[in-house]
């Protein structure tokens, strides 16, 4: 059980060292789909932050964790009818654009580029895992999946997280046992994979805003 704790709170370090980074030099950060539980919980906050979610229930938990400065309820793929242009330094989007086809997705990046000042920052899986609702949640559903050729596309530099790909399965977990060693496999691989998003799990997407 200690080892299990143990792999749990280390197992995303070099994801959240990764996000920290990029944010530099940001001071206001709009999280897009924030859901009840954001990255940005785990990293150093040197910035203020405004959480943004379709779903009233999992603002409220994101709220009670006091996760985020400021709140919004209202519907993510209608960002402009919230917020100004250029209102906030970094406009994110962590694990959500799989959750949209992908022509909504595409207007959802258009609208977060023009929000923001300096970057847009996206993190989504590597093609598409099918994935039902779940802590009664419709929106949870994968809807899309996406290539680092997609978002290149875009203009993004795309990077890989999470380790090899081929490791992991549904809801980013390890198909293989024991699942500690291959676990340990893909916690190795990532940081040697993060100039190969085609060979990784998750890609982590920015783009600087001119």
């Amino acid at each position: 059980m200690q080892i299990t704790k143990i792999i749990n709170e280390f197992k995303d370090v070099f994801y959240y060292k990764t996000l920290e980074s990029h944010l530099r030099g940001c001071s206001s950060v709009l999280d897009v789909g924030c859901g009840s539980d954001s990255p940005l919980a785990k990293i150093k906050k040197f910035f203020s932050s405004h959480g943004v979610d379709t779903h009233k229930p999992s603002i409220l938990k994101s709220k009670d964790k006091k996760i985020h400065d400021q709140y919004t309820v209202g519907n993510i793929n209608r960002l402009r009818s919230n917020f100004k242009i250029k209102s906030f330094d970094a406009v994110i989007a962590l694990d959500v654009i799989e959750h949209f086809p992908k022509e909504d997705s595409y207007k959802l990046i258009q609208e977060m580029e023009k929000i923001a000042r300096k970057k847009v920052i996206l993190l989504t899986p590597n093609g598409f895992y099918p994935q039902d609702g779940y802590d009664s949640n419709p929106y949870q559903i994968h809807k899309s999946g996406w290539s680092s050729k997609d978002l290149q596309r875009l203009g993004y530099k795309v990077y890989g997280l999470r380790g090899i790909k081929y490791l992991r399965g549904d809801y980013a977990t390890i198909k293989y046992k024991p699942w500690i060693l291959w676990g340990a496999l893909a916690f190795i691989s990532e940081p040697f994979l993060y100039s190969s998003p085609e060979l990784s799990y998750d890609l982590f997407a920015v783009k600087n805003i001119k």
